[in-house]
C-alpha cells in the first residue's frame, strides 16, 4: 500500500514556539506541511530537523512523547509487559519446530508456517543489512530499559556508510588489520576450504568491528570485502596508479558499496518509488540542523531493527563444506554449539574446514541454488530468543533479542508508531490491527512500541515484502541522508558517477552484490562449486 499524505497547512509562517506548542494537536489532526529547506534549518520540530549534540552521539528526528508513561523509568508493570511480549514462546515467537533440525526447516517450509518466504528478496539481503548496520552504529554504553538521553550516548562507529567497520583507522592507526608485507592490503587468512578472517590464538577475529564475526554469514561478508579491496588494489596497480594506492582503492570500494546501497538494497527494503521520491524531491524529516550527520534513535532503536524479522531459523552455509562433501546446514544459533571448536550452528568466532559461505545460497548467481528471504512481519525465528552471550556486544541478559529490542524502546523513550505516522501525514494502523497487544495493557494497541509497529506495518501494508509507511520513510531518509551529508560519498561529491569496475558480464555502469562477490573471487565459479 502506498503512502497517502494528508492535506496540511503551510508550516513556514509559524514561529518555532507556536509550532512546538501546536505539534500534539496539529500532528494528530494530520494538518501540517513542511517548511522550505531554508526555514527548516532554523527550527526544531517534531516533523523535521534532527537533534544531535555531535556526529559521534545519537540523536532524534521527532520531538514526540514516549509510547508509554516513562516517568522515573516507567512502572514495573511496563517492563514486565515488554518482557512477556518478547519472551520465548510469546506472541512474537514464530514457534519454529527446532526438533526437526536445520535441514528439514529449509527443505520442508510447511514445518514453519509462521516463517513465510519473501519472493522479492534472497537470503543474503538479511546479512547485507546487518553489515550496513555495523558500518553506521555501535552503541556500547546505553542501559537497556532505563531512559537515557541519546546525546549522552556515544556512537563508536562513524555515522555514515564509509566502511570504517572494515578499514578501521587505516594501515597506520590499526596496522594489525593490514598485510605486513603490503600495507595497501588487508590481512586475509584461511584454515578451512576457503578464506577466513584473520584470527588470534583464541579464535577472536582481528577486525575493526568485532560484531562482524557474530555469525558465519556476516564474517564471510566481511572477508569478502577484505578481498574486494585487495583485488581493487591489484587492478589499480595494473593500470599504473600513482600516488596512494590505498586511498584510491578505498574510495573506489566505498563508492561501489554506496551504489549497491542506493540501487540494490534500498529498493528491496523500501521500494523503488520511495527511493526515487527521496532522491528527487528531497528528505522531508531527516534534515539535520547545520547538515550534521548523526544516527537517530528512531532508526537505531526501532525502524532499522526490522532486519531481525528477516532472519531464518537455519541456513545452508555452503554446498560441500562437510568432510564427506555434503552441504553444511546449521541453525543461526543453537545452544548445543556453545564451547564447540567447530560449532554445529552458524555462530562466528571459530575456524574449521566447513566454516565458509557458499554465496550461491544467499545471492542469485543464476544457478538455481539461491534461497528466498523470510518476510518482514511480527514473527521472529525461535533461535533469536536464545542468543549466545557472545552475540551480545554488552554480554548481559536478557538473551531474547525481541526482549532487548522492546526494552530499547524504553531506553530511548521512543514515540509510538501511531504518533510518528500522524506526524508525517500517513494513516496510522488502527488499534484493531493489534488485538494481541490488549493483554499487555499500557494502551499498546493504540500506542504501540515503534519497533513492533514497524514490523506490523510491513506485514499489513506490504504483505511482509518490504517496509511501508513510517518504517520505510525513516529507513529511506536516514540512509539517503547519511550519504548526501557525507562530504566524501559519491552522492555528495559526484552524484552523476556510475560504477567503473566490471560486472560479471564484463560491462560497467552498474554494480550489484553478485558483481562484488565475483570481483572478490568468492563467487561459485571462482571456487569451482
Amino acid at each position: 500500500m502506498a503512502e497517502e499524505p494528508r492535506t496540511r497547512e503551510q508550516l513556514s509562517p509559524l514561529t518555532r514556539r507556536r509550532f512546538l506548542a501546536g505539534v500534539g494537536a496539529g500532528a494528530a489532526a494530520g494538518a501540517l506541511t513542511l517548511a522550505p529547506a531554508e526555514a527548516l534549518a532554523t527550527i526544531t520540530t517534531a516533523q523535521a530537523g534532527g537533534l544531535a549534540a555531535s556526529p559521534d552521539r545519537f540523536g532524534r528526528i521527532f520531538n514526540l512523547p514516549a509510547f508509554a508513561d516513562l516517568q522515573n523509568g516507567g512502572p514495573p508493570s511496563l517492563r514486565t509487559a515488554l518482557m512477556e511480549m518478547g519472551k520465548l514462546g510469546g506472541i512474537i515467537d514464530a514457534r519454529d519446530p527446532l526438533q526437526e533440525g536445520p535441514i528439514r526447516l529449509i527443505t520442508n517450509p510447511e514445518l514453519s508456517p509462521n516463517n513465510l518466504d519473501n519472493s522479492g528478496h534472497t537470503a543474503g539481503t538479511t546479512f547485507l543489512g546487518q553489515f550496513l548496520d555495523h558500518d553506521m552504529t555501535f552503541d556500547q554504553t546505553s542501559p537497556l530499559g532505563r531512559p537515557t538521553a541519546p546525546e549522552q550516548t556515544q556512537n563508536t562507529r562513524t555515522p555514515g556508510l564509509d566502511l570504517d567497520s572494515v578499514y578501521g583507522r587505516g594501515p597506520t592507526g590499526q596496522p594489525e588489520l593490514y598485510d605486513p608485507a603490503d600495507r595497501d592490503k588487508f590481512r586475509v587468512q584461511s584454515g578451512g576450504l576457503f578464506e577466513d578472517l584473520p584470527r588470534g590464538s583464541g579464535g577472536a577475529a582481528i577486525i575493526a568491528d568485532p560484531r562482524n564475526d557474530e555469525n558465519l554469514m556476516i564474517s564471510g561478508l566481511h572477508a569478502a570485502f577484505l578481498l574486494f579491496h585487495n583485488r581493487v588494489v591489484d587492478r589499480l596497480r595494473s593500470q599504473g596508479q600513482t600516488g596512494s594506492v590505498f586511498n584510491a582503492a578505498r574510495q573506489l570500494v566505498r563508492w561501489h558499496y554506496q551504489w549497491i546501497i542506493i540501487h540494490e538494497f534500498l529498493p528491496l527494503i523500501i521500494g523503488q518509488p520511495l527511493v526515487s521520491e527521496i532522491l528527487g524531491s528531497g528528505r522531508r524529516f531527516y534534515r539535520p540542523i547545520a547538515g550534521q550527520q548523526f544516527i537517530p534513535v528512531e532508526f537505531q532503536g526501532a525502524a532499522y531493527r526490522f532486519g531481525h524479522s528477516m532472519v531464518r531459523p537455519s541456513y545452508r552455509a555452503n554446498l560441500a563444506g562437510n568432510a564427506d562433501g555434503s552441504a553444511f546446514f546449521g541453525f543461526i544459533f543453537d545452544p548445543a554449539g556453545q564451547g564447540q571448536a567447530d560449532p554445529v550452528d552458524l555462530r562466528g568466532g571459530a575456524r574449521a574446514r566447513r566454516r565458509f559461505i557458499g554465496w550461491q545460497t544467499f545471492f542469485d548467481f543464476g544457478d538455481g541454488q539461491v534461497r528466498p528471504n523470510k518476510r518482514i512481519d511480527t514473527n521472529i525465528s525461535t533461535p533469536l530468543f536464545q542468543l549466545p552471550l557472545g552475540a551480545i556486544s554488552s554480554q548481559d541478559p536478557p538473551i531474547s533479542l525481541p526482549q532487548r529490542n522492546l526494552l530499547r524502546q524504553v531506553t530511548w523513550s521512543l514515540p509510538s508508531g501511531q504518533s510518528i505516522a500522524n506526524a508525517i501525514g500517513v494513516s496510522p494502523l488502527p488499534a484493531q490491527e493489534f488485538p494481541e497487544l490488549q493483554q499487555f495493557g499500557h494502551g499498546m494497541p493504540s500506542s504501540t512500541p515503534l519497533w513492533y509497529y514497524v514490523l506490523k506495518e510491513a506485514e499489513v501494508m506490504a504483505g511482509g515484502l518490504r517496509l511501508a509507511g513510517v518504517g520505510a520513510r525513516i529507513v529511506g531518509e536516514v540512509f539517503i541522508g547519511l550519504l548526501q551529508l557525507d562530504s566524501a560519498s559519491y552522492l555528495n561529491t559526484n552524484p552523476g558517477w556510475v560504477p567503473t569496475l566490471p560486472r560479471r558480464s564484463g560491462a560497467t555502469g552498474d554494480f550489484r552484490m553478485v558483481d562484488l562477490l565475483t570481483f572478490a573471487r568468492v563467487d561459485p565459479a571462482s571456487r569451482g562449486q
